[in-house]
């Protein structure tokens, strides 16, 4: 190779190492947005924020129970007949007093009415008795009376008088057996399925009805051992109120339950003891037999801070929230939160105080001292402009062009 090409070639070396040189140099001070393929690091991130609030709030122990009724009644005769007619209607409402079913009366009305005439015929020999031992006693036919004949006449009176009283009591039983051919209810409840039909024989060992008494009502259920203290006191402050909720998606459907009684005993197999509920249950919205969930107020946190549930986040050693400063950047906060409030905020025991603003949404973005956009709950974040639109697309040409070779 000749002396000129030698130089030719070392020119061309020297020009490729400074274009190369130039060029890093170019990518070193580029701006944050084109290295990072357009993406302006410092741009504030949209976050959702809400404050941290004060509320008295309920403490609650929930367990399943069951509804039982208040007194059931299984409605049998108490006398035997033909049965004639059924006056209820089977699962409708009864009254106390009210006429469910009546029995052919005529075999004890018969009893009773022989049992009124011998009571008749008794006073009527009552009556003769009385008059003759009247006489015999007289003072002036008393010497002409044998003692014998006056004794037995005296016993005579006795014995028709026991045979009124007997009558007497024959016609009370009769009375009382014919009361029992109408079958009347002891309570006011609600009818169940007939247990027989008009016309079959019945006696005391059938069944007619059950009438279950469904207001007010109980909820029977059972909490663990270590609540007992906790329920005593709430008892006894007058604050252990009972909400009966749906077994299935678990909303309200009684408020106004009272604690009725504690079990005086825990049971040592479940370690758990027994409690029961009283409902008004006017709308019947409780019923003998149901499955449901139970809540039971045992205190209330009075000025609790309170804070949406998804604000807080879980970490590996305890549990944080992003609090948003006053310049717009976000602190992480380690908290500790304690009952829940609803399906939708949560209460924290430390680690905030009242007015705090914390992340609701937006947190998988965010680090220590990152600027954010704080927005209200349901609100978007604004439109960008053209500007910033022009300036993402060339920041993402330039991250192309000064990108490394693929």
């Amino acid at each position: 190779m000749s002396r000129k090409w030698k130089i030719a070639l070392a020119v061309v070396v020297l020009v490729a190492v400074v274009a190369f040189g130039l060029r890093a140099c170019g990518r070193k001070g580029a701006p944050e947005e084109t290295r990072q393929g357009g993406q302006d690091s410092t741009r504030p991130v949209p976050v959702t924020v809400e404050s941290v609030t004060t509320q008295d709030v309920p403490v609650y122990l929930s367990a399943t129970g069951t509804v039982t009724a208040l007194n059931t009644v299984t409605i049998n005769p108490q006398t035997s007949g033909r049965l004639m007619s059924l006056e209820f209607s089977e699962g409708q409402p009864v009254r106390k007093g009210q006429v469910l079913a009546r029995i052919d009366p005529r075999e004890l009305q018969a009893a009773y009415d022989q049992a009124a005439a011998a009571k008749k015929q008794n006073q009527a020999q009552l009556q003769t008795a009385r008059d003759t031992y009247a006489r015999l006693t007289d003072p002036a036919y008393a010497p002409y009376v044998a003692r014998t004949d006056i004794d037995t006449q005296k016993n005579l009176v006795a014995q028709y008088q026991a045979g009124v009283a007997a009558a007497d009591a024959a016609m009370q039983a009769a009375s009382v057996q014919l009361q029992y051919t109408n079958i009347i209810s002891p309570l006011d409840g609600i009818a169940g399925i007939r247990g027989v039909d008009v016309g079959n024989i019945v006696n005391t060992s059938t069944t007619i009805v059950t009438i279950t008494q469904v207001e007010p009502i109980y909820a029977s259920f059972s909490l663990p051992a270590q609540d007992l203290s906790a329920v005593r006191a709430a008892q006894a402050r007058g604050e252990a109120v009972v909400a009966a909720l749906d077994s299935t998606d678990q909303h309200v459907i009684a408020s106004d339950g009272v604690l009725d009684v504690v079990d005086n005993q825990v049971s040592t197999d479940t370690n758990t003891f027994r409690l029961r509920a009283r409902f008004p249950n006017t709308d019947h919205v409780l019923w003998p037999g149901q499955f449901i969930n139970v809540r039971l107020q045992v205190a209330v946190i009075r000025g609790g801070l309170v804070v949406p549930t998804q604000a807080v986040q879980r970490g590996p050693d305890s549990d944080y929230v992003y609090v948003v400063q006053p310049d717009n950047t976000v602190r992480m906060t380690n908290v500790i939160t304690g009952v829940e409030v609803g399906d939708t905020h949560i209460v924290v025991t430390k680690g905030l105080k009242a007015g705090d603003r914390v992340v609701t949404e937006g947190q998988f973005r965010l680090k220590p001292d990152a600027r954010v956009n704080a927005l209200k709950p349901g609100q978007a974040p604004p439109e960008p402009t053209e500007q910033e639109l022009q300036q993402a697309i060339q920041g993402q040409r330039g991250g192309r062009r000064g990108g490394p070779p693929r």
